[in-house]
């Protein structure tokens, strides 16, 4: 070596370790550390999620209903990745905005609005002449107010702030949030050109947005200013028409969903969709192969999933009896797939940062991950708590033990299918079914 070192083999190179016939979990594998020359602010995760699409974040929410809806994905695009959830709902929502913030009328009481509050992270309510959003705001009531309010039967019409300040509801962010500081207000709702609540902006969100390290003070937002959405299809024929709508809602990106991505009618889905919204990036998968692969980029896919069975509650390789260890699959289709400039997603096998570390360094521009998010306050669902039997005095109670939980399941469970996932995982009419 130049500098006067001996070099000396120590470990191996991905492509001695790729190329021996042997399948690696992200778990069989690790990494030597190298010489660090940069300090930690300057690394930029900035990647693409398709040819496309690009992301600040490298992490996506899979398509899951315990795991993604519009909450999950608003917040996945405002710390710069992106979720696959419904879209119409999520699509309306815009970054550091309060969507549907709490409302109530003027006839209502200063005892309605302390009971509101009382189970709320807010600190305000605002008074519409019906009681909701998308109705004129006529004023607004803090918990300052309702201290100083003389009993809890006052209407809220005698404490309330009347005619608050306000901006119009096409106001982007950072106008909104000057305006705000430059008030000094803690709250500034927007309105429409009828004087009707739409949104909310609270000092809160605006410091939170500015505490925000730089590496994730990027939104994922389109030019619109609205966030960017992911939506999961099948590849049956009226899974055409709820392309047609998903289309129409603004969606950004379309993740055709099976766990085996290699067949005719994936191809033919691939197609359909180029043909009839050209502009629109496909998401194609699942594949395990180089093969695979080469057959959907060749059908026009502008980004891969990559997985079969690796997932926390996937049952592929059990049921189906394919599949492959997620490491020695990501590297495989990355290799290929970097050759075509097609993005490839690591879906799959993500239980702790270290994984996801892994499948970036493999070749994966992103990952996605359900079980990883599934149970955070933002996950799809309620919480319960789990309860249990306890014998005393020989009866049996039952008892709460503490713990906070979410139901989590994967689509191709019974539970699912009869809720309607079966539309996206089950044909009988077909040569090919998907396990999940």
């Amino acid at each position: 070596m130049g500098d006067g070192l001996v070099e000396v083999k120590d470990g191996f190179t991905p492509e001695h370790l790729f190329n021996q016939g042997t399948s690696y979990t992200y778990d069989d594998v690790i990494f030597h550390p190298g010489y660090i020359d940069f300090p930690a602010e300057s690394v930029d995760l900035t990647t693409n999620l398709t040819r496309n699409i690009t992301l600040a974040t490298p992490c996506v929410s899979s398509p899951m209903d315990t795991v993604t809806e519009s909450s999950m994905a608003a917040a996945m695009a405002a710390l710069g990745g992106i979720g696959i959830t419904l879209v119409s709902h999520a699509k309306s929502l815009r970054f550091g905005f309060v969507s549907d913030p709490l409302c109530l009328s003027p006839s209502d009481t200063v005892g309605d609005a302390s009971a509101i509050l009382s189970s709320s992270s807010s600190s305000c309510i605002l008074v519409t002449e019906s009681g909701t959003t998308k109705s004129r705001l006529v004023g607004i009531v803090t918990e300052r107010d309702l201290f100083a309010a003389p009993d809890q039967e006052t209407r809220l019409s005698s404490v309330m702030t009347r005619d608050p300040i306000s901006v119009p509801a096409e106001t982007r962010f950072e106008q909104a949030a000057a305006s705000l500081i430059a008030k000094k207000l803690k709250y500034l709702p927007l309105v429409s050109k009828d004087g009707l609540l739409v949104e909310l902006l609270s000092r809160d969100n605006v410091k939170k947005r500015m505490e925000l390290p730089v590496s994730v003070a990027r939104p994922s937002v389109g030019v619109d200013g609205k966030f960017l959405v992911g939506a999961a299809i099948g590849t049956r024929e009226n899974d055409k028409e709820r392309l047609e709508y998903l289309v129409k809602a603004g969606i950004n990106v379309i993740v055709l969903d099976s766990s085996q991505g290699d067949s005719t009618y994936q191809k033919e889905m691939i197609l359909y969709v180029k043909r009839t919204y050209p502009k629109l990036d496909v998401i194609a998968g699942n594949v395990v192969t180089s093969y695979q692969a080469q057959n959907l980029i060749k059908a026009g896919a502008d980004a891969l999933r990559v997985g079969m069975g690796s997932g926390s509650i996937c049952t592929t390789q059990e049921v189906c009896a394919v599949g492959r260890a997620q490491a020695t699959a990501v590297y495989k289709v990355a290799s290929v797939a970097s050759q075509s400039g097609v993005p490839i997603i690591a879906d799959g096998g993500i239980q702790n940062s270290g994984h996801i570390v892994k499948a970036l360094s493999l070749g994966a521009s992103t990952v996605m991950m359900g079980s990883f998010f599934a149970g955070t306050e933002e996950a799809a669902g309620g919480y319960f708590y789990k309860v249990i039997h306890i014998l005393w005095k020989n009866i049996c109670v039952n008892c709460m033990d503490g713990r906070r939980l979410k139901k989590y399941r994967g689509m191709g469970s019974l539970d699912a299918m009869t809720k309607g996932s079966d539309a996206r995982y089950l044909d009988c009419s077909r040569s090919f079914s998907s396990c999940a």
